[in-house]
């Protein structure tokens, strides 16, 4: 059986097609013996694996990947099919969509305590994990987080550029400097509105309807990934599609529990709970004001990412709640990003930003307010381009 899986693993790496290498590829420390890669359903997390498998082993037998959720696991453990591997000279398991396969973890753990020489990669839900379980295994796991495209990367792949990622220090020290070396040589904003409608997930790539694309992967997430990993029983799907819908339409807003409550028909602590799934699963955004540890109701709900704003919403979006968004999705990849009300968002507790069109006046009673304005090719002082937020690390 070993031998079908090499033929399956030849017959992906030989109709592989990534255009698009990702930049998360040179953060990962491949030496580590066990990794993780979470990421929502949809952002190409087979695909980064089988990237980073062509560059890197191409067909030797060293390296073997197994998508978890094949029907021979039924009856197959990890452990077993880790060990035969590793006695044959098998060096890197990649095992995709983990998170399929009863008791994943504990058989990690095994095979990371008892095959010292293998080494494995495995990929997953951001839900797989219950409250109180360790997402490294209890500190033998390196885990990180693969995310939809960045308007940096959309860019990159549009223009056939080389743009590196730069941090938040770099843009508010140097973002005169940083925008104007991307200007001379592109228009970022000639590229903005259409990353904003179809630029976050690989769908892009391909030649087929990319909102009814994402209108399925949405549907994935709600009756597989949460529902499935949450165990919440089918009959209540309606309930979580309902709320899910109401956000997409109001967003961003603070939300009245007691309100969604009534429109979705349960209770306060299940729409709670659903919130807290639909964040998990990288649906919504949930912003609090001060402690998120004090706090059980989020401040303000915003979507994820704004193709989402188009594919749950349809109808039209105003440039305003598409601008909030794309800066919201951009930033907390990397921060903090929270509520205050008297600006539009905080950064790490200590940035306050506006978004969108430049207000007079540049301070709050908190404080000097930072400004990310739309239509700007280049800023100065505290009025910094809001394309430059997509080019975030």
């Amino acid at each position: 059986m070993m031998q079908a899986f090499f033929k399956t693993h030849k017959f992906l790496l030989d109709h592989l097609n990534v255009p698009i290498r990702r930049g998360m590829m040179d953060k990962i420390n491949w030496d580590d013996r066990l990794i993780g890669i979470l990421g929502a359903r949809g952002v190409g997390k087979t695909n980064f694996l089988l990237d980073y498998v062509n560059a890197t082993y191409g067909f030797d037998k060293a390296c073997l990947y197994v998508n978890l959720n094949n029907l021979y696991f039924s009856e197959r453990t990890i452990i077993s099919f880790a060990d035969e591997f590793q006695k044959t000279g098998g060096e890197r398991l990649i095992l995709d969509q983990v998170f399929k396969y009863p008791g994943w973890m504990d058989e990690l753990i095994y095979c990371y305590d008892n095959f010292p020489g293998l080494k494995i990669v495995f990929s997953g839900s951001p839900l797989m994990y219950n409250a109180g379980e360790e997402l490294n295994l209890n500190g033998r796991a390196a885990i990180y987080t693969l995310e939809g495209f960045s308007f940096r990367e959309f860019v990159n792949h549009k223009t056939n550029g080389s743009f590196k990622a730069v941090s938040l220090d770099d843009i508010l020290n140097n973002h005169e400097r940083i925008a104007a070396s991307v200007v001379e040589k592109v228009k970022p904003l000639a590229y903005y509105n259409d990353y904003l409608h179809h630029g976050y997930y690989p769908f892009f790539l391909e030649k087929s309807n990319y909102l009814e694309n994402l209108v399925k992967n949405i549907n994935l997430v709600l009756e597989i990934d949460i529902s499935y990993l949450q165990q919440i029983e089918l009959k209540y799907l309606p309930k979580l599609r309902k709320l899910l819908y109401l956000i997409a339409c109001s967003a961003p807003f603070q939300p009245n529990v007691s309100r969604l409550s009534a429109e979705v028909e349960t209770s306060r602590a299940t729409i709670i709970n659903y919130l807290k799934y639909l964040k998990q699963a990288k649906l919504i955004h949930l912003l609090y004001e001060g402690n998120t540890e004090m706090l059980k109701k989020p401040s303000e709900i915003y979507m994820q990412n704004p193709n989402l704003l188009y594919s749950v919403g349809r109808g039209d979006v105003e440039q305003e709640v598409l601008n909030k968004t794309f800066f919201c999705n951009q930033v907390a990849y990397r921060h903090r990003v929270g509520y205050n009300r008297n600006v539009d968002f905080t950064i790490e507790g200590k940035y306050l930003f506006n978004v969108g069109r430049r207000v007079n006046g540049s301070k709050s009673r908190l404080g000097e307010v930072w400004h990310a304005c739309e239509m700007m090719e280049v800023g100065s002082g505290r009025d910094v381009p809001l394309w430059l937020f997509g080019f975030l690390d």
